[in-house]
């Protein structure tokens, strides 16, 4: 292992507060970021050490580029980089999204002039693109294709957050059966400034609240407590990226009607335009949120949630994970994941974003030139957001 000698809290909550205020147009560009200001500049670790991390992170569900930045906290000052690293990378777009839900409900006639249209209409384009990309990426041959479809038709036949689940869960075992993927090169070992106790806890803990939280919130009357269970169960299940986090959420905030499907997707379109984690779309969701909490609080609640699994996850398994790495039947079962994730992207693209957006051939011809400055012509997010919403301004005007 290749790195270099700690650094203080501080340094690390000044290097990624930086990246939080100016890493724009999601994980992929985001992992571009870390790699030139740790690996280029600052010298923090090697290429092959900083591939590695991005590996792994990749390997497990939840958001990557959060996960990498946590595990780079880690490398660098302990369990309490990684809480600072999080922090710093985290905050800045978490408190734009906070104020934005105040937005919302402080000028929610303003919105209704078409602003809120735009919005849908980009969160369609934003989740087409994204579907596009990880199609290529994760469904490179016909077996991993079909793991899609068929878990796009069984979604929506059967729709609902424990199909998900089940879906997931089969698609692991299918990729396991049928998945042929090449041997892994082996790594060498990471050093982690982890004892294998506090990695064990931290499974054992990320676990236990998968099963407990559920029990806890079905038993009780607290909104506060069936929100972190959800948002923790949504951040413990999310394979493939920060887009996924769209239907798994939908699912359940919408039908329970604590968010409009409406306010749910303006804050998707809203979230592509702020730099940082797609996760802190958590944030907004917890601010706006009705009908007992809402605001700072709620917003704070759910961010906490959804984030929480990742970091319980980094400190489990990034001292296991040069063992990981060459475990075939670990990675055919994640290959086929992956593939089912697409299909569960590809239903989101339905419903809730295509069938709450374009109602008109004006929204779809809208929809078709976000999704062309996007994929073609590769804007960046957040300038296809504010050229939407000016286009929803605009349709509603004629």
């Amino acid at each position: 292992m290749r790195v270099h000698h700690p650094s203080s809290l501080a340094d690390i909550f000044l290097a990624f507060l930086k990246l939080g205020v100016t890493s724009f147009g999601g994980p992929v560009a985001h992992l571009a970021f870390f790699r030139e200001e740790f690996v280029g500049r600052r010298r923090w670790l090697d290429e092959e050490t900083y591939a590695d991390l991005v590996a792994l992170c990749q390997f497990l569900p939840g958001p990557a580029s959060s996960q990498v930045g946590m595990s780079l906290g880690i490398l660098r000052g302990g369990l309490p980089g990684a809480l600072v690293a999080w922090l710093g990378f985290t905050m800045p777009s978490a408190i734009l999204l906070i104020l934005f839900a105040a937005g919302v409900k402080a000028f929610e006639g303003w919105l209704h002039t078409g602003v809120l249209d735009g919005l849908k209409i980009a969160a369609v384009a934003v989740v087409a693109q994204a579907l596009w990309s990880m199609a290529r990426s994760l469904c490179p041959d016909r077996t991993r294709a079909a793991f899609a479809l068929l878990t796009a038709i069984g979604l929506l036949l059967w729709p609902g957050s424990l199909m998900q689940v089940v879906f997931l869960v089969l698609a692991a075992f299918a990729g396991w059966a049928l998945i042929r993927i090449e041997e892994a090169s082996p790594a060498p070992p990471l050093h982690v400034p982890v004892s294998r106790n506090s990695a064990i806890a931290a499974l054992v803990l990320f676990a236990g609240l998968l099963v407990v939280l559920p029990l806890l919130a079905g038993a009780g009357t607290s909104q506060a407590l069936a929100l972190f269970d959800s948002f923790y169960r949504t951040g413990a299940l999310v394979f493939g990226g920060g887009h996924v986090v769209l239907p798994l959420l939908e699912s359940e905030l919408v039908p329970p009607g604590w968010i409009s499907a409406d306010s749910f997707l303006a804050g998707y379109g809203a979230a592509q335009a702020v730099p940082g984690p797609l996760f802190t779309f958590a944030a907004y969701l917890g601010a706006v949120m009705q009908p007992q909490l809402g605001g700072w609080l709620g917003g704070m609640l759910c961010l906490v949630a959804v984030f929480l699994p990742s970091l319980l996850l980094v400190i489990g398994v990034l001292p296991f994970w040069h063992r990981l790495r060459g475990n075939a039947s670990v990675r055919k079962a994640l290959a086929g994941v992956n593939a089912a994730v697409v299909g569960l992207l590809l239903v989101a693209l339905y419903d809730p974003a295509w069938v709450s957006a374009v109602r008109s051939a004006q929204e779809f011809a809208l929809a078709l030139a976000a999704f062309l400055l996007l994929a073609v012509f590769r804007l960046s997010p957040w300038l296809v957001v504010l050229l939407s919403a000016a286009g929803g301004v605009l349709l509603r005007a004629l």
